[in-house]
C-alpha cells in the first residue's frame, strides 16, 4: 500500500478535498488490465461498469497505451489556431470510419451533445428556414446526455436539473418509445431536431420495441427534421454493433460519440454530420481548446482500429445474449426484470427485507465484481467488451452466489 493508508484513508481524503458530487462504491482502485481492477490492497475484481462503457476495450489496452505514449513524447497540444500533422489523420480515419463527409472533434460526451444541438439550430436558421431564436429540438423523458445547464434544461430528472434553473428554451418533450406523441410534435413546422438514445443507458438500459428508431427516423425525414442519435454510451461495440443504430440500419443526420471512441485512455469525443449540416458552422462559432489535440487524435485512431481488429462488437452480440439468459434463469423474487442488447444490460432488483441495489453492489464487490446501481433499483451490467466466455461466466458465477445471499 502506498503511504501505509487504508481505503477508508483515500475515501476520508476525497470526502474531504473534493465536491460531494458523486456517491461512490467504497472500493479504492489503483490498477486495471483487460476486465480486472486491482484496489490498494492488492485484491481482483471484474469491473463490470467499465467507467460508463468508456473502457470497452478493456483497461490499458497496449496498443491504445502505446499510441497515447508514443504521441506524448512528440507533441500533446497546439489548439485548433494551427494545423497539426495528426489532426487530418484522424478526421480522414473516423469519417471513413462511420461514413460521413466530416467531423468536428471535441473532449467529452455533454461537449458533443452541446455541438450537435448548436449545429441542429444554425442548420434549422440557415438551411430550413426556421425564424431566427423558434427552433425546436424534440427530447425524450428519461433521457441523459450529460450535465450542462443546456442539457439539464431538457432533462426529466429532478436529481439533474432541480435548483440549477433557470432553464435554456427550446426543447419539447415526448415519451421514450412512443412514435405517436413524436409524430404530433412533428407537425410544429418549427422543429429542427430530434435528439435521441437508441438504449437509454442512464435511465436503467431501456431497450425501445422494435422498429421504433427506423420509424422516428423516417417521420424524422418526412418533416425535414434532423435525427440526432446521441451514441456516448451505446455505441463503440457496445451492443453487439458498431453503433446502436445499425440493428435497424438507421443513419443519423449527426451522430454523437464519446467514451470508448477513446478506450478510456483520454478524453475524446466527436460529432459526424454531411457537409450539408456540418458547413453551417463557421470559424470562429463553435470550438475548444483541446478538440481534436494530437494526443487524443493519435489515441482515438488506436481505439477505434482494436473494436476492429478484435471484433468487439461480434463478441459483445455472442456474450449478451449468454448473461441475459443466465440472469433470467436466476430463481430470486429480488430480480424483476433483465434487458439489454450486446454487452449492455440491466437487471431491476426488487427490494426484500429491506435491502436494495445497493446492497447488492456492496456484496457483489466483496465477492470480486463491482457494478454500480442506476435510479436506486437497476443494476447495469457493462463488462468490457474484450471479455472471454470463460471470464463472463466466471462473472456470472459471482453474480449468481451474491443474490443467493439474499435469499
Amino acid at each position: 500500500m502506498t503511504n501505509n493508508m487504508t481505503p477508508a484513508d483515500y475515501i476520508k481524503r476525497e470526502d474531504k478535498y473534493g465536491a460531494h458530487n458523486y456517491h461512490p462504491l467504497p472500493v479504492v482502485l489503483e490498477k486495471g488490465e483487460g476486465v480486472f481492477v486491482w484496489d490498494v490492497e492488492g485484491k481482483r475484481y471484474f469491473d463490470f461498469l467499465s467507467a460508463y462503457s468508456a473502457v470497452n476495450q478493456g483497461h490499458c489496452h497496449p496498443k491504445i497505451i502505446k499510441a497515447l505514449t508514443d504521441q506524448a513524447q512528440s507533441l500533446t497540444l497546439t489548439s485548433r489556431a494551427f494545423y497539426s500533422s495528426v489532426l487530418g489523420e484522424f478526421e480522414e480515419y473516423i469519417t471513413n470510419y462511420f461514413g460521413y463527409d466530416k467531423v468536428l472533434p471535441m473532449n467529452t460526451g455533454a461537449e458533443a451533445d452541446e455541438t450537435a444541438l448548436k449545429l441542429c439550430r444554425k442548420w434549422a436558421y440557415d438551411k430550413k428556414g426556421i425564424p431566427e431564436n423558434q427552433a425546436k429540438i424534440i427530447v425524450c423523458a428519461n433521457n441523459f446526455h450529460g450535465r450542462t445547464i443546456t442539457i439539464i434544461s431538457m432533462s426529466t430528472d429532478p436529481d439533474s436539473y432541480k435548483g440549477f434553473g433557470p432553464y435554456t428554451p427550446g426543447f419539447v418533450t415526448v415519451p421514450y418509445n412512443d412514435l405517436d406523441a413524436l409524430a404530433k410534435e412533428l407537425e410544429d413546422p418549427n422543429v429542427a431536431g430530434f435528439l435521441v438514445e437508441p438504449i437509454q443507458g442512464e435511465a436503467g438500459v431501456f431497450v425501445p420495441d422494435s422498429g421504433y428508431l427506423k420509424k422516428a427516423y423516417e417521420m424524422c425525414k418526412a418533416k425535414n427534421v434532423l435525427f440526432m442519435a446521441d451514441e456516448v454510451q451505446t455505441g463503440i461495440a457496445r451492443t453487439g454493433k458498431l453503433l446502436a443504430c445499425d440493428h435497424e440500419d438507421v443513419r443519423p443526420d449527426i451522430l454523437i460519440l464519446g467514451k470508448a471512441i477513446s478506450g478510456g485512455v483520454f478524453p475524446v469525443s466527436a460529432v459526424l454530420a454531411d457537409d450539408d449540416i456540418m458547413l453551417v458552422i463557421k470559424p470562429g462559432e463553435h470550438g475548444s481548446t483541446y478538440g481534436g489535440n494530437p494526443l487524443g487524435c493519435k489515441v482515438a485512431i488506436a481505439a477505434l482500429q482494436v473494436i476492429k481488429d478484435e471484433k468487439l462488437a461480434e463478441n459483445a452480440e455472442r456474450l449478451g445474449k449468454i448473461f441475459r439468459e443466465e440472469m433470467s434463469s436466476i430463481q430470486s423474487d429480488m430480480i424483476e426484470l433483465v434487458r439489454g442488447k450486446g454487452l449492455l444490460n440491466a437487471v431491476v432488483i426488487k427490494p426484500k427485507n429491506g435491502k436494495t441495489a445497493w446492497d447488492v453492489c456492496v456484496a457483489m464487490k466483496e465477492n470480486g465484481l463491482i457494478a454500480k446501481p442506476t435510479h436506486e433499483h437497476i443494476i447495469r451490467f457493462a463488462p468490457p467488451l474484450v471479455i472471454n466466455e470463460e471470464q463472463l461466466r466466471e462473472a456470472i458465477a459471482i453474480i449468481k452466489n451474491t443474490i443467493a445471499q439474499f435469499e
